[in-house]
């Protein structure tokens, strides 16, 4: 089955699974998913495999259109339980197409699903994953950054505006999270930047955006944090 579902920017459908795998991707517009902790960021040139009864949010940062396409789960599962960023190419998008008609007999339908599977092409990126801490002089900390990743203060300073100490936050940081406070910081500033990076703004003006005085400080703190430059993350050449 293939679907499509207009989005407003800020908008997101509520946590829940699906039975059959599905393939999500953005038709214009920029989409965003998250598993759990973990957050994909979608342009129209990416795509994210999401295994049957795994329980997802689906929204858009800008104005977008979802197009979903869903799979027997029955066949293979791509992410042999996790979520898989695929690249969307024009036999992505042909397929999809000759999978919405109705008049499609069952045998033919099985032979394009088949296809679809041998056709889609993984793409070497990591989620982003930002846990958020439960502690509330963590979350204080946390939220100031969420307002404002570009936010440069120190963990001092955020910690004595949270009326905590630096290494009773930085403790709590690591319990909480499982990362240190600056790498947890730095993973923010990735999610924050992957919706203007997909939207075409330049990489200078997005490291700015998110805190990094420079755009190399800005590509290394990325590539930590994906594993991954920008332009292959988003499934763009570089």
């Amino acid at each position: 089955m293939v679907g499509s579902w207009p989005l407003a920017a800020g908008s997101w459908f509520p946590e829940h699974t699906h039975n059959a795998h599905q393939l999500n991707w953005a038709v214009g517009g920029v989409l965003g998913v998250r598993v759990g902790h973990r957050s994909w960021i979608l342009p129209p040139t990416l795509a994210l495999w999401l295994p049957a009864g795994v329980p997802h949010r689906t929204g858009a940062t800008r104005d977008a259109t979802l197009r979903s396409l869903f799979l027997s789960a029955r066949l293979p599962d791509l992410g042999s339980g996790d979520p898989v960023p695929v690249a969307v190419d024009g036999l992505l998008l042909a397929l999809a197409a000759h999978l919405e008609r109705t008049d499609l007999a069952e045998d033919a339908r099985t032979r394009a699903e088949g296809v679809v599977l041998d056709a889609l092409r993984p793409l070497p990126t990591r989620p982003v994953a930002v846990p958020e801490p439960a502690d509330p002089r963590c979350r204080a900390v946390a939220d100031a950054l969420h307002r404002d990743p570009s936010d440069d203060r120190g963990l001092a300073a955020l910690a004595a505006a949270a009326g905590s100490s630096r290494r009773t936050v930085s403790r709590l940081f690591v319990q909480d999270t499982g990362l240190s406070f600056e790498r947890w910081r730095r993973h923010l500033r990735v999610r924050a930047a992957l919706p203007m990076l997909a939207e075409g703004r330049p990489v200078d003006a997005v490291a700015r955006a998110v805190g990094y005085a420079t755009p190399s400080a800005f590509l290394a703190a990325f590539r930590g944090v994906v594993g991954t430059s920008p332009s292959r993350y988003l499934g763009r050449r570089d």
